[in-house]
């Protein structure tokens, strides 16, 4: 498991189409929301595996909740 969030800003970089600058401030707000994101994501298949009455969260559990969450 990571224990600390990976730099986004390199990746921010390469996938703009032109000169971009992103702040120091503005690149832990990104690696935030990020982990925020991924936590919830983490609790929603927790959920779903539990109703499912299963001890593991597998990867069908998680496509079902991605599935969800980009509807919205």
């Amino acid at each position: 498991m990571l224990k600390k969030a990976p730099k986004l800003k390199y990746i921010i970089k390469t996938k703009s189409k032109g000169n971009i600058h992103v702040g120091p401030t503005s690149e832990a707000m990104i690696e935030l929301l990020t982990l925020l994101f991924l936590s919830s994501l983490a609790e929603e298949a927790k959920s779903k595996a539990f109703e499912e009455k299963s001890a593991t969260i597998r990867a069908h559990h998680l496509r079902a909740i991605s599935k969800v969450s980009s509807k919205h």
